[in-house]
């Protein structure tokens, strides 16, 4: 019989610069993180995605594709369950971020660069698909 497996619903916004190279916001414990965050029960999706941009950056989003570009999941932190995270690709009014827990800078990096930094499971898996995208080995 197969455990009760719980999904928590995670919007996520990618902002990808002219070099290909991600932003990415840095938490408060120094690991880097996409933007966005939990979906609300009932939410539209990219209603949830701009309404969590802006309460933890103060960014405006002022473009969302318009599908999904990412679909991943990982487990969760010291807990029984998992994350899926929904990747969107956005653009942004700006970068003048308001700093919060959820985001002290903003740095956009390359897959590579992205390798040695201190991340989140799920953004290290997105580094893992966009690695496999950028070699043409995507399933």
């Amino acid at each position: 019989m197969n455990e009760a497996c719980y999904y928590r619903v995670s919007v996520k916004g990618i902002v990808v610069d002219q070099d290909g190279r991600i932003l990415l916001s840095k938490e408060s414990d120094g690991r880097w993180e996409m933007l966005g965050g939990g979906l609300e029960h009932g939410e539209d999706a990219k209603d949830g995605l701009r309404r969590e941009i802006l309460e933890e950056t103060g960014l405006e989003v002022t473009k969302i594709s318009p599908q999904p570009r990412f679909f991943l999941t990982v487990p969760r932190r010291n807990r029984p369950d998992f994350v899926a995270n929904v990747v969107y690709e956005i653009e942004l009014a700006n970068l003048d971020f308001t700093p919060s827990d959820e985001c002290q800078e903003l740095r956009f990096f390359s897959v590579e660069e992205m390798a040695v930094q201190r991340l989140f499971p799920n953004v290290e898996a997105l580094q893992k698909l966009l690695l496999a995208e950028r070699d043409g080995q995507m399933k």
